[in-house]
């Protein structure tokens, strides 16, 4: 229960964030998402795009997360406290089965099926498996959400607080487009490898053209967004 308020009152915080520091542009193919726990996957241009993809859902949502940032002081804590997903090098599997425990206790789930940041001169990373195994394994509604924002105007922040030096890409102000694709329903075996291949491969071509078609909004070539940032399931 603590966590649960917790998390609640965290997400007004990212919500006047975005309203002072971003120009959102969040679009919807679907109004009406299905019920229950979901998972949303995404590219993953910025740093700030783990917090800002919670805008898309008004459950509880987990989302995956630089192990790195667990071991911030007071972030950290945070982090753990309202369920969010440390992902480690080496842990894949663990991150894995505990977004899988977080579904099937009712919550939804956030993915960056690249498994890094987005090539930072542009385009995307080609998908790993994790996504598509989490899909397959739990049999929840894929929802594909396309990023797009001015690169330019990310901010390379380099780091120690781990012992080393880490990169991370962060995004404090300017145009940033969502476009939130109709729910994708996918069947197998996680340990069919061609099936996990093709639902990897269907899950990133439906984020490319959502990002495009953000893209295309914040560039003028379609008419901005006039859905609420709120979510509406």
């Amino acid at each position: 229960m603590r966590k649960s308020i917790l998390y609640a009152l965290s997400k007004p915080l990212v919500r006047v964030y975005a309203g002072l520091f971003l120009q959102m542009d969040i679009h919807r193919h679907d109004l009406r998402l299905p019920e229950g726990p979901k998972l949303f996957v995404a590219n993953h241009p910025s740093a700030s795009d783990p917090f800002l993809i919670h805008l898309l859902s008004r459950q509880q949502m987990g989302v995956f997360v630089t192990g790195n940032a667990f071991k911030v002081p007071l972030l950290g804590d945070y982090l753990r406290h309202i369920r969010q997903i440390a992902v480690l090098p080496g842990q894949g599997s663990e991150a894995l089965e505990q977004a899988r425990r977080l579904i099937e206790s009712g919550h939804s789930v956030g993915i960056f099926p690249e498994g890094d940041f987005s090539p930072q001169a542009g385009g995307f990373r080609e998908p790993r498996s994790g996504a598509a195994r989490l899909a397959l394994s739990t049999g929840v509604p894929v929802i594909p959400v396309g990023i797009y924002l001015s690169r330019e105007r990310i901010v390379r922040l380099e780091s120690t607080v781990t012992g080393r030096v880490t990169v991370g890409y962060w995004y404090f102000g300017g145009p940033y487009g969502m476009t939130v694709g109709k729910p994708m329903q996918f069947e197998g075996r996680q340990e069919d490898r061609e099936c996990v291949n093709a639902v990897s491969s269907a899950m990133m071509h439906s984020i490319k053209s959502l990002a495009y078609e953000s893209e295309q909004r914040l560039r003028g070539d379609l008419p901005p967004a006039s859905a609420p940032a709120e979510a509406m399931s």
